[in-house]
């Protein structure tokens, strides 16, 4: 995985990704890695291209190997009240806030973002598959987010959480449908089809 040509790695470069953007239930969850320029690996990538097997045994892996690494879970009240987009971009700034040493650059997937405090950044689209700070940033993300969503299934099993980690599937919504939501469902979201819409 290599860097694009006309971009050049600084010292404390931090890749940053988040996961669960798109669940009716639970945290958006992101992380933020700062590798070293002699980081390789020929397994990492998007987080979404790996098995599960795989991303666990890449996050002991990224934990140890990286300068550092850090992760943040936005929950779905804040969600609700400013939005996936903004809770998103929250989750990233929170994750790169707890880091040490702080970035002196930023990439970020996909192309949405806001400054954080005056350090430079650049949003890559698909950059979890180019860049392996970004593709560690995604395994971190999905697999933190990953339990807690099997954490929560404990409490909500009828929802099957351990399995679809939240997201619109058939079974999610069906379950939506005979029991009602729960206090992690994300009230502002779609949670039903409109013609099997909820009243909340």
């Amino acid at each position: 995985m290599n860097l694009l040509a006309n971009f050049s790695k600084l010292d404390f470069e931090c890749g940053t990704d988040e996961a669960g953007r798109g669940c009716l239930a639970g945290p958006v969850t992101a992380s933020a890695v700062i590798l070293s320029q002699e980081f390789t690996n020929d397994i990492l990538n998007d987080s979404k291209l790996l098995s599960e097997k795989k991303r666990i045994a890449l996050k002991s892996i990224i934990e140890e190997k990286s300068i550092a690494f850090a992760v943040s879970h936005v929950f779905q009240t804040e969600i609700d009240k400013i939005n996936i987009l903004n809770a998103s971009i929250l989750a990233m700034h929170q994750a790169i806030e707890k880091l040490n040493p702080q970035p002196n650059f930023i990439i970020v997937d996909g192309n949405k973002f806001k400054p954080y405090h005056a350090t430079a950044h650049q949003t890559i689209v698909k950059g979890d598959s180019k860049f392996l700070s970004i593709a560690a940033a995604s395994v971190l993300a999905k697999t933190y987010r990953d339990a807690y969503m099997a954490k929560i299934h404990q409490e909500y099993p009828m929802y099957n959480w351990i399995k679809n980690k939240g997201y619109p599937t058939k079974e999610h919504r069906l379950a939506i449908q005979k029991y009602g939501i729960t206090k992690y469902h994300r009230k502002s979201f779609r949670l039903l089809p409109e013609q099997l819409k909820l009243e909340l």
